[in-house]
């Protein structure tokens, strides 16, 4: 019973330590990318969707295709940098990472879904819940993030709060969604940057 009762508790504190420690894994370049994809995306929208409201899959599908090559960009650089990694928590990081931004995507995507399906008419929200989604997960894991990056996280509240307040003025707006997340993933990638680099991982 000792054994194990040290062993659990060697796993408590590694969880502990990996809890409090920085996270360095999420690289400057690859959350720049991700901003490049997002103005990229509302260069696109009005070429596969010029009347968004009469092409809502064509519009939702930009910006999905766009959410998913970030993701998997972000994705392929964790995998990558983890097992690459002679940090003895880096898995355990990795793990504490995805998990504490992870609800705010599913909740994100799952909102999508309902709203495109089952009601079309108040799919021009989604824009700005997914800057509050995004900008929450940005919050959720802020602990393991360079200690400015809450302003990132703020930026993306204010930002969807303003794209619902404006409504119809601002319904389906490329740029309204290029320049929140182009903005908001370059910024974050400048603040990775200054307090990352250089690395000795």
């Amino acid at each position: 019973m000792e054994l194990r009762d040290a062993l659990t508790q060697i796993a408590d504190i590694r969880q502990q330590m990996a809890k409090s420690e920085v996270y360095r894994a999420y690289r400057p370049l690859t959350t720049a990318f991700s901003g490049v994809v997002a103005i990229a995306a509302a260069i696109v929208q009005p070429m596969v969707a010029p009347v968004p409201r009469e092409h809502i899959q064509n519009y939702l599908t930009v910006w999905l295709v766009a959410a998913a090559i970030s993701i998997l960009a972000v994705a392929i650089e964790l995998t990558l940098r983890a097992r690459r990694s002679s940090h003895p928590l880096r898995w355990e990081l990795t793990g504490h990472a995805i998990e504490q931004f992870m609800p705010a995507i599913v909740a994100g995507g799952l909102l999508t879904y309902v709203l495109a399906a089952y009601a079309g008419e108040s799919a021009w929200l989604l824009p700005g819940l997914w800057a509050i989604f995004f900008g929450l997960g940005v919050f959720a894991s802020r602990r393991l993030l360079p200690k400015l990056t809450y302003l990132v996280g703020g930026f993306y509240l204010l930002c969807g709060l303003i794209y619902i307040s404006l409504k119809y003025r601002a319904m389906y707006s490329p740029w309204m969604m290029g320049l929140t997340f182009g903005i908001g993933q370059l910024s974050a990638g400048a603040m990775l940057y200054f307090s990352q680099e250089p690395t000795r991982e």
